[in-house]
C-alpha cells in the first residue's frame, strides 16, 4: 500500500511537491491555507483538504512541511491545533523548509516525544524543478529512516544527498544558500555598476560568461539583466533576508567568520527597502541602481 501523505505549505515549491506525490499514487491531503497556490489540479488528482495541521496529521503516515521558516515550522508542529496534536505513533515528519538548525533539533525532539520520527530535507532549485519533480534534497536523518523515506523523496527530487543526522540538512541548506545568494548579490551589484558606467548588459553577460564570472548566478540573472525578465529566479527578497539571517545566526553561534555574509545580508536588506519584501531577487540588479533620495 502507498503511504498516505499530508503536506503543509502548498506554495510555489510545495505545490510541485504535492502534485508529484499524488502523481506517484500516494493518497494526499493538504492543509487549507490562504498562502496556497490554487488547489484545482490537486483536487482533480484526489487530494483532500484539511482545516488544521492536527486534522491533517490524524491519518497520515508522513507529514511534509514546506513553509517559510522557523517560526512557521514551530507553529505548525507545536501550536494549539498543530501536527503533534494529531500525529500517529510511528508517523514521519519531513521538514523541507529552511530553518534554524537549533530549532530543528528542538522540533525533532518534540516529534519524537509525541511518538513520531523526524527528518529535515530542505530543498534547492526552483519552482520549475518542483513542478517537474527534479528538486535537490539535503537530508538530515539517521540511516534507517533515510533508507525508509528515500523512495518517497524520489517522487519529487532528482538528487538526494544524505548529509548527516537530524539538523545536518538545514545546516547544509544554509551554507548552500549563502554561497548561492551571495554570488547572486555580487553579480547583481556588478551589473548595477556596469549599467551606470555605460556598459551594455549584453556585453557584460558575454564577457562574464567567457571568463571568471560564469556560473549559476549569471545564468539565473541573465534574463533579467538583458530583458528585465525575473522569472528565472522566483525567490522573494524577504526570503533572501531570512535565509541570510539564519546563516548569520548559525555562523555566530559556531564562532565562524561571517563578515562577507553580513554584507550580503545588508545588500538584500537594501533590496527589501527599495523594492519591498515580495520583490524577486533578480530585481536587485535595478534596485541597486536606484540612488537614495
Amino acid at each position: 500500500m502507498k503511504q498516505r501523505i499530508g503536506i503543509v505549505g502548498v506554495g510555489l515549491m510545495g505545490h510541485g511537491i504535492a502534485r508529484n506525490v499524488a502523481k506517484h499514487g500516494h493518497p494526499l491531503a493538504v492543509l487549507d491555507h490562504p498562502g496556497n497556490q490554487p488547489l484545482d489540479e490537486l483536487r482533480a488528482m484526489g487530494a483532500e483538504v484539511r482545516a488544521t495541521p492536527a486534522a491533517l496529521a490524524a491519518d497520515r503516515d508522513v507529514v511534509i512541511l514546506c513553509v517559510t521558516g522557523t517560526p512557521e515550522v514551530e507553529a505548525v508542529l507545536t501550536g494549539p491545533d498543530g501536527v503533534l496534536k494529531g500525529l500517529r505513533r510511528g508517523a514521519v515528519v519531513i521538514d523541507c523548509s529552511t530553518a534554524v538548525p537549533d530549532s530543528t533539533l528542538r522540533m525533532a525532539k518534540a516529534v519524537t516525544g509525541a511518538g513520531g520520527r523526524f527528518a529535515d530535507a530542505p530543498m534547492t532549485r526552483t519552482p520549475k524543478h518542483a513542478h517537474e519533480g527534479t528538486l535537490n534534497l539535503l537530508v538530515g536523518a539517521d540511516d534507517a529512516l533515510f533508507a525508509e523515506i528515500r523512495p518517497l523523496l524520489a517522487c519529487f527530487a532528482e538528487n538526494i544527498a544524505h548529509v548527516g543526522p537530524v539538523g545536518a540538512g538545514h545546516r547544509m541548506k544554509l551554507v548552500h544558500n549563502y554561497v548561492s545568494l551571495g554570488t547572486v548579490a555580487l553579480v547583481a551589484e556588478a551589473a548595477a555598476l556596469a549599467r551606470q558606467a555605460g556598459i551594455a548588459p549584453e556585453v557584460l553577460v558575454d564577457v562574464l560568461a567567457k571568463g571568471g564570472g560564469y556560473g549559476a548566478a549569471l545564468d539565473r540573472l541573465k534574463p533579467y539583466m538583458i530583458a528585465r525578465d525575473p522569472s528565472n529566479l522566483q525567490f522573494f527578497m524577504a526570503n533572501a533576508v531570512k535565509d541570510m539571517s539564519y546563516y548569520g545566526e548559525m555562523a555566530g553561534c559556531s564562532g565562524a567568520a561571517h563578515a562577507i555574509a553580513d554584507a550580503v545580508l545588508a545588500t538584500y536588506g537594501v533590496g527589501v527597502e527599495r523594492g519591498g519584501p515580495k520583490a524577486l531577487v533578480p530585481e536587485l540588479v535595478t534596485l541597486l541602481e536606484a540612488r537614495p533620495r
